[in-house]
């Protein structure tokens, strides 16, 4: 049975440096300082970024000292991944299966 795909969280990834905050996630668990470095945004805008994928439970915050580092949840993206791969395998099922027209 296929599930449906999670259009917030495609919306959510469809955005540049989001998809960047979380490629670069994927690599290391950095801070804000790091991303900033990284990505070249301003603080306040990656900020803001931060907290969406925060609040989309992508990402995950890991206090240290003043900073606050950042790191991916595997399992959301392993989620979306298996979502697609279901999606795939219908569309395989159903290449030859054709509505007629009225």
């Amino acid at each position: 049975m296929m599930t449906s795909v999670d259009t917030d969280l495609i919306r959510i990834l469809g955005d540049p440096l989001r998809l960047q905050i979380v490629t670069l996630l994927a690599r290391e668990t950095l801070c804000t300082t790091h991303l900033v470095e990284e990505t070249g945004a301003k603080q306040t805008n990656l900020s803001n970024h931060l907290r969406v994928l925060r609040e989309a439970g992508v990402v995950e915050t890991e206090p240290c000292g003043r900073f606050t580092y950042y790191k991916l949840k595997p399992d959301v993206i392993a989620t979306l991944a298996g979502q697609f791969a279901e999606l795939a395998e219908s569309a395989r099922t159903a290449a030859d299966n054709k509505r007629a027209c009225p």
